[in-house]
């Protein structure tokens, strides 16, 4: 998969390299603006089954 997004970028290596950066990026806050808070209230992160005593 890598490879082919790096045989289908435009440019040199160094031109490459930044627009894989880009991409990376992109998809980062992507994942934490809209799919991380869609995703949270269906984890059990809050489900604890230890007591306070």
């Amino acid at each position: 998969m890598y490879g082919w997004i790096w045989r289908h970028l435009p440019g040199n290596a160094w031109v490459r390299a930044l627009l894989s950066t880009v991409l990376v990026l992109a998809v980062v806050y992507v994942l934490f603006q809209y799919v991380f808070p869609w995703a949270e209230p269906l984890l059990p992160f809050n489900d604890v089954t230890v007591d306070g005593q």
